[in-house]
């Protein structure tokens, strides 16, 4: 049979909040009350890696990302839009501690609910515990894509797959501001800065995107997704 499965770079996985969908009225109320939802500018940090994680974080608007850092480097592992949690790992009871960083690309509210309220519907609503599941499930294999493409695709593709990622799932829309710099692209691509400069030049002159400043305008979907499944 056909392997129908087409991996890309994409950061974002397609099944979020709908999870609270599954809760009873009485199990809302104890979620509300169990969390507060805190507002951050643009650059501020939302988690440090290896801070204790006493809640869950759920970006409720705006744009972060997701990375993991060292003495000298650092890699982007996803960006996070509105409706999708920063990241699963602190559910399990032995991580109590964030293995990764956050930062807000743009003015965001995100909404922190207390780590141990979170642990106890997923003990007493298995509904809810279902679609949490379904959550893991569908990260770990956007993080298998991800993995397989930064690995074995060529660069043409790596690209091509973020732009449609920011067009199709991160901003929804053909034209969008960037608040990614070309340092940050280069980083989800896992390429150098000047590579990915001259390949989106390449784009533009090809007439696939426009770029104007800060505003990003995908034009030609098709030859970008045919570059994505060649790359």
């Amino acid at each position: 049979m056909e392997n129908t499965l087409q991996f890309t770079a994409c950061t974002i996985s397609a099944k979020h909040r709908g999870c609270f969908d599954k809760l009873t009225e009485k199990e809302h109320q104890l979620l509300e009350k169990s969390s507060v939802k805190v507002s951050y500018k643009k650059g501020e940090v939302i988690c440090k890696q290896g801070a204790f994680a006493s809640h869950i974080i759920l970006m409720e608007e705006g744009l972060s990302k997701v990375f993991i850092e060292t003495n000298t480097n650092s890699l982007i592992l996803k960006l996070v839009p509105g409706g999708n949690f920063i990241g699963m790992a602190t559910v399990a009871e032995s991580q109590n501690v964030f293995p990764y960083s956050a930062t807000a690309y743009i003015d965001s509210v995100v909404k922190q609910i207390d780590r141990s309220v979170f642990r106890q519907l997923l003990t007493q609503n298995q509904a809810f515990a279902l679609e949490i599941i379904d959550i893991l499930s569908a990260n770990s294999l956007q993080i298998y894509g991800r993995f397989f493409c930064l690995t074995q695709k060529q660069a043409y593709g790596r690209l091509a797959d973020i732009i449609l990622c920011l067009a199709e799932r991160v901003f929804k829309a053909n034209e969008f501001d960037l608040p990614l710099s070309r340092k940050d692209l280069a980083e989800l691509c896992g390429m150098s800065q000047e590579t990915v400069i001259r390949m989106l030049n390449k784009f533009s002159s090809e007439g696939l995107i426009k770029m104007t400043g800060k505003q990003f305008h995908v034009i030609d979907h098709e030859s970008l997704n045919k570059i994505s499944r060649t790359g």
